[in-house]
């Protein structure tokens, strides 16, 4: 008998036993929260020395330096977002005036809802900014946001279209598994207005989600295609998974953390349901690391590149669902995914190196940044530290 085989008998005989990667492992003990501190304290350090000379929106790393893009982009909120975690974890107040600076930079992107991205734009940055400074402008701004988000609803496929201005015929039934990211800026326009419309058609693309992108093994495609006339469903579709029927696991990462915030949002246990049966998929398909492949999927899974970036999203998500399910696995789970970001993922062996985690892939089918930095990845370990070692700080600056 091998030492692994010996190793899973002894840990069926435990109950310690979990399925990763389609096959039976022993897992490691959950490492104490002790444990993370010096990732975020490292975290901080790493912005503490970049954060001044930014002065516009990082993208990605090239050769282990950040590129920018000038207007945003896409990710324009998680550079904001990764300094108003910096000043959660530190109470140092050059974070703040840094966050509030960086926010700002993004205000043109509030009028124009140029696709679905505007909770990713104006959640991390805007709103955080109204929950820790009161200042109203934030808040207004962030229901500008979100009225540019609602105005991409397709009422016939009750679906938020994606991507495209909506003048133009090219994805306009489009819709992708990230949207679920986004709804929480609709959500939240709700409470502050009083106004249903933002959370209901929030809970209309939430539930299309659930019944089109959700298989019945618990994975997810990138993308979706309706009839934008008539919204009949035409199909499963991919831009940065493997194929159609392939499990990306950054757009896994996203429904749960997103299917989980809209069950805190609307007490829907289907939400709850939904979330979990992601999860569950999810923590199968690990490798004995706990840093999710790029695809579960894909033909070299699970010895594929890794995403840190999935790993940070779901660890976040999977902390939102500890608390959200009263299940401790899952936070046992996140635990484990953090302590393999810290382990294997940390650029601590880099001089060179301006973000927090390498290990990052953004566009594998189009090989278009293949281990590298990316800011959400950044922003999300950062979100789930705290969430562990600061949870009454967290709360405060993202309504949880």
């Amino acid at each position: 008998m091998s030492r692994r085989t010996l190793l899973t008998s002894a840990a069926v005989a435990a109950g310690t036993t979990a399925v990763t990667g389609g096959t039976a492992l022993a897992q490691e003990p959950v490492p104490g929260p002790e444990a993370l501190r010096g990732a975020l304290d490292y975290a901080v350090s790493k912005v503490r020395v970049t954060g001044p000379a930014i002065t516009t929106f990082p993208e990605i790393t090239r050769a282990e330096r950040w590129t920018y893009v000038a207007d945003g982009g896409w990710v324009g909120g998680f550079w904001p977002g990764t300094l108003w975690m910096a000043y959660l974890a530190s109470d140092d107040a050059q974070f703040k005036t840094l966050a509030l600076a960086a926010s700002e930079r993004l205000s043109p992107r509030k009028d124009v809802a140029r696709d679905h991205d505007m909770g990713f734009l104006f959640y991390p940055s805007w709103v955080t900014a109204w929950r820790l400074t009161g200042d109203v402008k934030w808040r207004d701004g962030a229901i500008k946001a979100a009225d540019g988000l609602i105005g991409r609803f397709n009422a016939a496929g009750r679906f938020i279209r994606a991507w495209g201005s909506l003048s133009s015929p090219n994805d306009a039934g489009r819709s992708i598994i990230d949207t679920m990211m986004n709804l929480d800026l609709l959500a939240f326009a709700s409470k502050e207005t009083g106004d249903r419309k933002y959370l209901d058609i929030a809970i209309a693309h939430a539930k299309t989600t659930q019944t089109h992108f959700v298989r019945p093994d618990g994975s997810t495609p990138h993308v979706f295609d309706f009839n934008p006339t008539t919204g009949a469903p035409i199909g499963q579709n991919t831009v940065q998974g493997y194929s159609p029927t392939s499990a990306w696991s950054r757009g896994q990462a996203w429904a749960i953390y997103g299917f989980t915030t809209m069950y805190r949002r609307t007490n829907d246990a289907s939400f709850l349901a939904t979330a979990r049966k992601l999860s569950d998929f999810a923590l199968g398909q690990l490798t004995p690391d706990h840093v999710p492949v790029w695809d579960y999927r894909a033909p070299q899974a699970p010895n594929d590149i890794k995403d840190s970036s999935a790993g940070a999203i779901m660890a976040a998500g999977l902390l939102d669902l500890a608390k959200a399910s009263g299940r401790s696995q899952y936070r046992d789970s996140a635990l484990r995914i953090l302590h393999g970001l810290t382990r294997d993922c940390l650029t601590k062996k880099s001089t060179r190196a301006e973000a927090v985690l390498a290990r990052g892939t953004r566009n594998r089918p189009s090989e278009d940044g293949v281990e590298v930095s990316l800011p959400y990845a950044d922003y999300y370990f950062m979100e789930a530290l705290l969430r562990v070692l600061k949870p009454a700080e967290i709360s405060r600056a993202i309504g949880l």
